[in-house]
Formats: C-alpha cells, structure tokens, sequence
C-alpha cells in the first residue's frame, strides 16, 4: 500500500505542531477525515443543502437523493440485506441507546439477565446499567485473562432461563482485542439470545458481513472512520426492528397524528425523528466509498505489520509493559512506563507533535481489571508510517529520560 500517496489525501496530516510534523496515534478517539470527504461536505453545503424527504424542489430531491444514497452504501458495507435495516443516528452511543429503549425496555423484565464482556466501552455498559436499574433486571459479566482474551468456557456457562440479551464490543477500543464474536454469536442463539455488537473499534479496520456473522444489531460511528463527527449506525435484523417501539418521537418518524393517537411510520424512519443529520449521512458515504476504493483487507493486512512492528518496538523498552497482548488484535497499543503517569506521557509526546491518548479510555472496568488507574494509548490508521511508530519510540525515550 502506497501509504505516502494516501498520506497525500489528508490535509490535517500536513501540519506542524511545536515546529515539528504532526503523528497522530489517537485514531480510537478520533480518525481524520481525507479531502474527497471533506470537498463532499462542502458540496452539500454550498450547493445541495436542503432537508430532505418533505418538500417536492429541486434541491429537497438532491439531498434525498444524497442521504438515500448513504443509506444504500452502508447497506453494501456492512452486507446487511436490506436497506430498511439500516438507521442513521448521531453515533455508536445512541445506537446501543435507542436498542436499550426500543428492544430492552419493552422484552427485558423483572429477575433478566443481560451479558456484557469485561473489556466494555461505557456506552456499552451504562444504558444496559439502566436499564436493569428500571427493570430490575442484573448484568452478568464475562471475565477476561491477563492478555485481554475473554474465557469462552465463563461465557457459556453465564447463559441460563433469564438470559435475556448479550452486548459485546467486536473490539476493545482500551485492549485492541479482536473477540471472537462470530462463535459468541453462535452460542447465544443456541440459547434463544439476541446479540448486539458495538463495532465502533472494528468497522474502520476489519471486514464486517453481518449476514455472515449473523449478529441481530451492529453500531458503530462515522467519526471513527474517516467520516464526520455526529453520524452513527445502527443495523438491526428488519424483523426485532419492527417489534421495536421508536427511541424518540416526532419528525420522519410518524404517518398520521392526531391529539388521539399517532402511527408510526415503517423501518427504517420508525427511528429516525428529528430532522437527520444529512450532511454528516452523506460524509459517511463518501468515507466509505474512499475506505472501499483502497479496501477493508487490505488496510487491515497493514495496519497488522504496522502494529507487530510497534509492539516489538515497545516490547524492546525497558520500563514500558504493555496493557492487552491478545493472540488477534486491531491496531491499539495501551502501555505504560515505569514510575511515569500516563497524563504526564501524553503531555510530554504532545510536546514533539506526537499525538495519543492518556487516561482510563471510558473503559474504567479494564483498567481495574489490570490494576492501573490508566493507559497511555497509541491507535493506528492505514495513513500511519513505520517512521511514525519510530517517532513515538524516540519520543518515549525522551519521555523516560526526562523522569530518570
């Protein structure tokens, strides 16, 4: 992969910061987005903007014409079999959320039991929280083993009569863990079990056929991939949606309303009240015709040289460990240095224009489980070098020099 070329297509990659050029490993917070993205918001902004399925002018039809398109083009990425089965909203978060509202509340009860993983994002465990907290329901947790790898063999034994759903991360967004959700699936559905994926960690790096991987809900966000901020997805299999009650009212969510009763309009505007995000629907269609036109296997099968590049990198300091060292991976290193808080890393590398994260991740139950307050964290994109995973090897030695 010419990753040079692609570098090219990403102006935010040309900047300095303190007279130095900018590394930016911070891709699990935040991707950036290239200019074929960012000339499509300007195009819908300058010359497209309207709202869209209300009005019979011209530029109403366009920007319909726009935000179906997007539709139709996570449909194709995400292998999902109809078009009905995918709901724009404003990011991963409220998806679980509108799930936990529109599944959960009216099919989770008294004495239910849910199952999460231990390596959960917090948007992927409060709305699950609270829910039980209304229902009177409990969560049931999966453990996992000092490589960050969940233990399959807790997992089945979890499943009883009360279980009533599973929530799983695809990939830890704190650990890098790639789950083996596919045979998880499998083995809920053995027991009668809806399953939701939060794949906001794993739609930007890896495949994703949720027909092959049979999950019943997919959520993952547009900013994490090379898209705008405030746009998300929600795939769910057409036949839970159309039980599903709406998360929100008003807007393209209704047929008819009288002060009487309201119907509801079919799948998948049932859940989209409001006036959508539009311009932010139709970014995340460009981003991925622009993540097509290079390709999920192949930015996948580089950014994996790219980690087992910086993971022997890091292994080979002394004074740093590493936090997650599971078999299957994304692109996520968390580590830390001896005697060094995480803050004071970040803050240090950010000084030679090195951009990470430090802190818990919203992740605060992993890092219990690994007996750290937090993480310094490095995330990688296809647009990342190895002369960049270089640059944060030079800047932790500087780091630890600084403290020696």
């Amino acid at each position: 992969m010419d990753v040079d070329r692609i570098r090219e297509d990403f102006p935010i990659l040309q900047r300095r910061f303190h007279d130095k050029p900018l590394v930016y490993l911070d891709n699990a917070a935040s991707s950036q987005m290239p200019k074929p993205v960012i000339d499509r918001l300007v195009r819908y902004q300058t010359q497209e903007h309207a709202n869209v399925h209300r009005a019979v002018h011209h530029l109403s039809e366009i920007a319909t014409a726009g935000y179906e398109g997007a539709r139709r083009k996570v449909r194709q990425f995400l292998n999902a079999g109809d078009e009905r089965e995918i709901i724009f909203t404003r990011g991963t978060t409220e998806s679980i959320n509108l799930v936990m509202h529109g599944y959960g509340r009216p099919f989770i009860g008294a004495g239910d039991e849910i199952i999460l993983s231990a390596m959960e994002h917090h948007s992927n465990i409060v709305p699950w929280q609270m829910l039980c907290q209304e229902k009177g329901a409990k969560l049931r947790v999966i453990p996992m083993n000092d490589n960050g790898e969940l233990l399959l063999d807790d997992y089945k034994k979890l499943f009883n009569e009360r279980t009533k759903f599973v929530a799983l991360a695809h990939v830890s967004n704190a650990l890098g863990t790639i789950n083996p959700v596919r045979e998880m699936i499998s083995i809920a559905h053995h027991h009668g079990v809806p399953v939701l994926l939060d794949g906001a960690q794993a739609a930007p790096h890896l495949t994703v056929d949720v027909q092959a991987l049979d999950c019943d809900f997919y959520a993952f966000s547009g900013h994490k991939m090379y898209g705008p901020t405030g746009i998300g997805i929600l795939y769910g299999k057409a036949a839970l949606l159309e039980k599903m009650q709406p998360y929100q009212g008003g807007g393209d969510m209704i047929l008819s309303v009288t002060f009487e009763r309201t119907t509801y309009n079919t799948i998948p505007y049932k859940f989209e009240a409001g006036t959508p995000p539009i311009a932010a629907a139709i970014g995340l269609g460009a981003a991925i015709d622009y993540v097509a036109a290079i390709g999920l296997d192949r930015i996948a099968a580089y950014e994996e040289e790219l980690l087992n590049y910086a993971t022997a990198q890091l292994s080979a300091l002394s004074g740093v460990r590493l936090i997650g060292t599971a078999h299957h991976k994304a692109a996520v290193l968390s580590f830390e240095i001896d005697g060094i808080h995480p803050h004071d890393i970040g803050t240090i590398l950010n000084e030679d224009g090195i951009a990470i994260r430090a802190g818990h991740h919203c992740a605060q139950p992993v890092m219990q489980r690994f007996g750290v307050p937090a993480t310094a964290r490095a995330s990688f994109a296809f647009y990342n070098s190895f002369e960049e995973v270089d640059a944060l090897v030079a800047g932790i030695k500087n780091v630890q020099r600084m403290f020696s």
